[in-house]
């Protein structure tokens, strides 16, 4: 009973949302082309998901997040295990990695496009970008912040450098890195319809520059529409992975 409590809870600004649009739609309190009416905005989403542009944009938007997104994992996660373990190297690259962080992905747009064109390689690489770092610093944290009476504990047991790493630092650290993959996702997300709006020709953000360019709000709503709830359903089933796996292994799980 508790669980539906709070179900309710999540979802009752929602429709609330809702009621009003109903209500200011019916009444006529804006003009219907700024803001289209639900029932406009319904029939144009049965459009698109009958003719399947709805699905090929969401497929084509997917396929680009999570290409960009296990790239930048099989980069980050190592780098940040090698600069946790031997924090006086990392000193060397700081500096550099610190100004890439502050640099938002989609400002450097221009300049991938005139190096590697609009293809799908930029819009990749935006996604590396942005995903890098959430995946990065929190790999980096996990590893960096382990106890180091935990550490001590092992050498009095006899455990070499290999063995530490692997029975000490990477258990430790494994909570971070789980949330270093649930925020690069959310961030995953965001970066690639900034990118399809700049330069692409499918995808969640080319659907909604569609939609302004031929003056259909109802459509550009459902491009909003859709990427939050595409977005929410991605962050909900990595947050239940998880929240499973920690279970397994003993560890407090994400709220």
């Amino acid at each position: 009973m508790m669980v539906n409590k709070n179900i309710f809870k999540k979802f009752i600004l929602f429709f609330i949302i809702i009621f009003i649009w109903f209500v200011g739609s019916y009444f006529k309190f804006w003009n219907p082309f700024l803001i289209p009416s639900p029932t406009k905005v319904l029939d144009t989403f049965i459009i698109l998901l009958k003719n399947g542009k709805l699905f090929h944009h969401f497929f084509i938007s997917f396929i680009r997040i999570f290409s960009g997104f296990f790239i930048a994992l099989s980069f980050s996660v190592p780098l940040a295990i090698i600069f946790g373990l031997f924090p006086k190297f990392y000193i060397y690259f700081k500096g550099v990695l610190e100004f890439l962080r502050h640099t938002p992905p989609l400002s450097l747009m221009p300049l991938i496009i005139l190096w590697f064109g609009i293809g799908e390689t930029s819009k990749i690489i935006i996604i590396i970008l942005a995903s890098f770092f959430p995946l990065f610093l929190n790999t980096f944290k996990g590893i960096n912040s382990c106890d180091k009476k935990l550490i001590e504990v092992g050498q009095v047991f006899g455990l070499n450098r290999w063995e530490i790493f692997k029975k000490i630092i990477i258990p430790n650290a494994i909570p971070d890195i789980l949330l270093g993959i649930k925020l690069a996702i959310g961030y995953s997300w965001r970066a690639i319809i900034g990118a399809e709006m700049i330069a692409a020709s499918s995808g969640l953000g080319y659907l909604i520059l569609d939609g302004q360019i031929l003056s259909r709000i109802d459509i550009v709503v459902i491009g909003i529409l859709s990427i939050g709830i595409f977005g929410s359903i991605s962050d909900f089933i990595v947050e239940k992975v998880i929240n499973k796996f920690l279970k397994r292994r003993g560890v407090d799980c994400f709220e």
